[in-house]
């Protein structure tokens, strides 16, 4: 897993390949001051399941090329996609499920990278 300093840098690399694949919206936040377990968030939307479905995979492919590799998650949908990268956390999301869930507004405290 990532430390810190290369978290800022992750976060950076991750939304650079969301650009690639034309996501939509993305959003890093810095939960450091605002949450005692979460460091970063990266948010983006995807516009419909199979753009979501190539964001992802997009991701993890380009990351397992620099070893890094995502911890298990359950519960995974359609609508929402959790990569944990440990220290950086990637939401993918449709904008139905994004409006939803509103995960920038439950954090708006926290500071945008």
């Amino acid at each position: 897993m990532v430390k810190t300093k290369e978290a800022v840098a992750l976060v950076g690399r991750i939304k650079e390949l969301l650009a690639e694949k034309k996501a939509e919206n993305v959003v890093a936040l810095d939960l450091r001051r605002v949450s005692e377990t979460l460091d970063y968030f990266v948010v983006a939307s995807a516009t419909s399941t199979p753009h979501l479905q190539a964001l992802e995979r997009h991701l993890l492919e380009k990351l397992e090329e620099e070893d890094l590799r995502p911890r298990p998650t359950a519960g995974q949908s359609p609508r929402w996609v959790v990569l944990d990268y440990g220290e950086v956390v990637v939401h993918l999301m449709t904008p139905e499920a994004r409006e939803y869930y509103d995960l920038e507004g439950f954090w708006a405290d926290a500071e945008r990278l």
